[in-house]
């Protein structure tokens, strides 16, 4: 009965939520970064370094979490990116105008942020995408936080936003962190999408074909050269909507409890010195920080505040400019993709290091912020409704 109350109750209701996968984020990256900066932290490093696999397929466990893993987390998001274009808040072009020019405002106005402030450093801004990133699970769970204080139509708001804001992420991996083309490769790849393609135009709902035909997609565009989550994704813009939604039941609770955390723990493995804290005054982190705090906020308001005067769009119910002020900064929890984005941008370690602190700084500051800012949002009769 205590293990009840103390450990499976509490769960259950972060889960009912929606704050657990929040909850475990957090403790994974508070636990990675204390391993790292413990006596056991070369051996906690060394972990991630460590190379397993095949003659033909080599890579350190790290690897194999942003490369092997990870696609999984992009099959699912593109999934998520199919149901709203298809029957979602984006199906609707009148309703997906303001929360698609807001994604753009929020993607744009942090890589500007961020070139502006790195001008003169060129060797930095390889980063430009790393603030241009929104973490739909931590943002989500504090707006959760904030109960009745926030309408509902802002979460709604917010979830096609951020839904708008990962595609843009997908199109920034595939176009600009794209290595040497292997076209041998790519024609593989072709073909086994084509062959995908045939099944679901034939509407084929055996769910290990597709795993199946994803894993060998998967194989091809890693050695095509193009980052493997792009596998991910073209596999759910072409399975079939029934099995999509089997799919989306089946992954959403091991990639929230089990391949977010293990990415967390394995990517904020970041040893600290006075080194790295002289480093978070430099433009790379600055530019990083002040484009998830000052930049996405910016992004966001501005473009919707500017849709609206054009009248291309209205806000959501219930909705205010505070509200909008808020979520911006919200959004700028960019967290689990600005993190992935950083390991993408550089090769030099330290950089790596540095631009994935410089994300769990922004992304609790900007997260703090909007909690304030919401907070102080006077509670209407719709606030309270779902």
């Amino acid at each position: 009965m205590p293990l009840q109350k103390l450990i499976i109750n509490p769960i259950k209701e972060l889960e009912e939520s929606g704050k657990l996968t929040g909850v475990l984020l957090v403790a994974a990256t508070i636990i990675s970064l204390s391993f790292s900066n413990s006596n056991l932290g070369p051996s906690y490093l060394q972990v991630w370094d460590h190379e397993i696999g095949f003659s033909f397929l080599h890579k350190s466990i790290l690897h194999w979490i942003n490369d092997g893993l990870m696609p999984l987390f992009f099959l699912l998001v593109g999934i998520e990116i199919k149901r709203e274009f298809t029957k979602g808040e984006l199906s609707q072009i009148r309703q997906a105008v303001m929360p698609i020019g807001a994604a753009i405002g929020g993607i744009l106005v942090p890589a500007i942020v961020f070139v502006l402030v790195n001008l003169q450093q060129p060797h930095h801004l390889a980063g430009w995408a790393i603030p241009t990133a929104t973490d739909i699970a931590f943002s989500l769970g504090v707006l959760t936080l904030l109960g009745n204080r926030i309408p509902f139509s802002l979460k709604v708001f917010l979830v096609a936003l951020a839904i708008i804001d990962d595609l843009g992420a997908i199109i920034i991996i595939a176009a600009f962190y794209t290595n040497e083309l292997n076209l041998a490769m790519l024609l593989w790849t072709g073909i086994v999408f084509g062959i995908l393609v045939i099944l679901s135009r034939f509407r084929v709902k055996f769910s290990l074909i597709y795993f199946v035909g994803g894993a060998f997609l998967w194989f091809f565009i890693l050695k095509s050269g193009i980052h493997p989550t792009i596998a991910g994704v073209l596999v759910a813009l072409i399975i079939p909507r029934e099995l999509a939604e089997e799919m989306e039941h089946a992954l959403t609770k091991p990639i929230s409890y089990i391949v977010l955390p293990l990415f967390a723990l394995a990517n904020t493995a970041i040893p600290l010195s006075f080194s790295t804290g002289d480093g978070l005054f430099n433009m790379l982190s600055l530019g990083i920080i002040l484009g998830l705090l000052i930049g996405k906020p910016l992004g966001i308001a501005g473009a919707t505040m500017a849709l609206k005067w054009l009248k291309l769009g209205s806000l959501p119910e219930g909705v205010s400019f505070r509200h909008l002020l808020g979520l911006g900064f919200i959004a700028g929890i960019g967290f689990t993709m600005s993190i992935f984005i950083s390991s993408l941008s550089f090769d030099n370690e330290s950089f790596v290091n540095l631009s994935k602190l410089a994300v769990i700084i922004g992304s609790v500051l900007a997260g703090v912020a909007g909690m304030i800012i919401l907070r102080c949002c006077p509670i209407t009769p719709t606030d309270t409704t779902e």
